[in-house]
């Protein structure tokens, strides 16, 4: 169909600093929202007249991709001021060759490399006379299942939970009447393994001795951001090989461990589209959701499928998403938080690339005792290994408490 945005890239006219000021960015972002308004009502106008302006879509395209990244660098800003507000000193670069080509290196994001100081692409670029003695940290997408779904610290190699069945049965009687047994309730489990996940970089010891950087929590820091990664993706799309967590797209009906669960799967709901979304689809959606479970109800959707639910209207001609216009707030859909979750699958035909539900009754993530980080000298001199560890699990919790839009009609 002409007009239609399915299948281009999103292309941003705007770079948002790290480290902007939430109220500019905010600012920013209602200025954008509302040419993203103007720009896609001028796109259907032409489509309904059969005119399909390239310009037009172009900058919708732009605009639409300007709105996501003010949103996503406010819910940024915000985080960090949540945080403590961690950033750069805002000191001058002495060697600005050096800085570049460090920042070069950490933009590979090797962390497994073998590090030393007499190499430059190994690591040399930390060590000179003078270097501005800061480091930015490389964007990884990370999904945020740890903040929305539930977490149990555990001590032992797993964790098992019981369900009621149900089945109790009740009846009224006279007073005089016999009193028969009644139906016993029935109970299932489940059990939830711990998968072990590790990294083992390295490092010369005169690097670490000569590095202006403190490179031994920069390097911890490194592989517990790649374990965040590793395991988020898990927890959407894991197979459970090798006792890596079960994702919660594999209980879905249809998938792998659908039939798993003491209570089913996570059921589906149809989109109305062969493989886009549509408005009625998402509505459809909200209220297939028992009602004891939407005050903590989200959607989840990677971003690109936000950007196509950007564009869905109401029969009042609004828009279902609305951006935040409260820092600290996300953006909504159909009056619910979006949460972006980079780990979700794009639109395609029979695709699960929308979630809505209570993520905390959902889904459970099991944690073990913690990182461990073995500081091993003496194996492979002269490098210095830090072997880092760490046990975690998860799977379904309650498929009630979920539902998942099938892009199909």
């Amino acid at each position: 169909m002409k007009g239609q945005m399915t299948s281009r890239p999103m292309r941003g006219v705007l770079s948002v600093r790290a480290d902007a000021n939430p109220t500019a960015v905010l600012a920013q972002l209602q200025a954008a929202f509302e040419e993203f308004k103007i720009t896609h009502t001028t796109q259907i106008k032409g489509v309904e007249a059969k005119f399909d302006d390239v310009v037009t879509r172009d900058k919708l395209d732009k605009v639409s991709a300007d709105v996501l990244s003010l949103q996503s660098a406010l819910d940024t800003a915000m985080a960090k001021i949540a945080a403590g507000g961690a950033g750069g000193n805002g000191a001058r670069v002495k060697d600005p060759e050096y800085t570049k080509a460090f920042s070069q290196h950490i933009r590979k994001g090797e962390v497994q490399a073998s590090l030393n100081k007499g190499t430059a692409a190994e690591g040399g670029y930390v060590a000179p006379i003078e270097w501005d003695r800061t480091i930015t940290d490389k964007l990884i997408l990370v999904s945020p299942m740890r903040s929305i779904a539930r977490v149990q610290q555990i001590s032992t190699a797993g964790f098992s939970k019981l369900f009621n069945l149900r089945g109790t049965v009740s009846g009224w009687v006279g007073e005089n009447a016999a009193r028969p047994e009644t139906g016993t309730p029935t109970m299932g489990s489940m059990n939830y393994l711990l998968g072990e996940i590790y990294a083992n970089p390295f490092a010369t010891q005169q690097l670490l001795d000569d590095a202006l950087i403190d490179l031994e929590s920069w390097l911890a820091a490194e592989v517990q951001t790649e374990f965040a990664f590793q395991e988020n993706v898990a927890f959407i799309s894991g197979t459970g090989a090798n006792n890596r967590p079960n994702g919660i797209l594999t209980y879905v009906t249809g998938g792998a461990n659908a039939a798993v669960h003491p209570f089913g799967a996570i059921t589906t709901v149809n989109s109305g589209a062969a493989a886009t979304l549509t408005a009625d689809g998402i509505v459809r959606l909200v209220h297939a959701l028992p009602s004891a479970f939407t005050p903590n109800a989200r959607f989840a959707m990677n971003r690109n499928t936000q950007r196509d639910a950007m564009l869905l209207k109401d029969t009042t001609n609004q828009y279902l998403w609305q951006p935040s216009y409260q820092a600290g707030m996300p953006s909504t859909l159909n009056g619910y938080p979006l949460v972006e979750m980079p780990a979700m699958p794009d639109l395609a035909a029979a695709s699960k690339s929308v979630l809505f539900g209570d993520f905390d009754q959902s889904y459970l993530i099991v944690d073990g005792i913690g990182s461990r980080i073995l500081r091993d000298p003496f194996s492979s001199k002269p490098y210095i290994s830090f072997y880092t560890t760490k046990r975690v699990g998860g799977g379904l919790l309650n498929p009630e408490a979920m539902k998942a839009l099938n892009t199909s009609v």
